[in-house]
């Protein structure tokens, strides 16, 4: 067990298999939220965080993007089994009493939004040697920054003054997104002989 990507090959770079694995994940995560996003996006903006959905939308999609463009894919079969478990995680928590519906969509994605961008790091699990100039390796380190970038948005809507009567339930929903997508990604890591704390 280890706590990073590899062994590296001969010119720094992860191998395959686990780039299809983990790429197979964030792309499911991410592409997730974007076509929730997509769905959320109303036909005009009548409240500030709603612009928002947008940017957010076509940061998801640009990371989809990347990441299936700069993985070396190779066929893997346990990914049938472990995208269904993802794809079900992804889905809308039941409305806890909110009664304006886009509302709560939009704590949903936020929530959602959040603990991907605040629990999963993928840069984190390059070794030190790994090739900065690989489009993987790149790839994942662009993630991150972006998942940064993108976090910020979400803890202004979720501190925001629109949730103020409903901070209890929204702090409940966090918490288990939160829970919920460490558990997959470490299961996902653990699949690949990688141990995180």
């Amino acid at each position: 067990m280890s706590g990073f990507l590899g062994p590296l090959d001969s010119e720094g770079r992860v191998p395959p298999s686990q780039q299809t694995r983990i790429a197979a994940f964030l792309i499911s995560a991410h592409g997730a939220l974007a076509r929730q996003f997509a769905l959320a996006l109303p036909a005009k903006f009548e409240a500030g965080w709603q612009t928002e959905l947008n940017a957010q939308f076509y940061r998801e999609s640009e990371i989809v993007s990347l990441l299936m463009r700069a993985t070396a894919w190779v066929p893997d079969l346990t990914l049938g089994y472990m995208a269904v478990s993802w794809e079900a995680a992804w889905l809308p928590t039941p409305n806890e009493g909110m009664a304006d519906r886009s509302l709560w969509q939009a704590v949903h994605l936020a929530t959602l939004a959040h603990a991907l961008h605040a629990a999963i790091r993928p840069a984190a699990l390059l070794p030190v040697e790994a090739n900065a100039n690989d489009p993987f390796v790149m790839a994942l380190r662009r993630i991150e920054f972006e998942s940064g970038r993108l976090l910020q948005a979400q803890i202004l809507f979720l501190k925001g003054p629109d949730l103020l009567p409903f901070r209890d339930t929204v702090s409940t929903v966090l918490e288990s997104r939160h829970t919920e997508l460490r558990k997959l990604w470490h299961d996902t890591l653990a699949s690949l002989g990688i141990v995180r704390e």
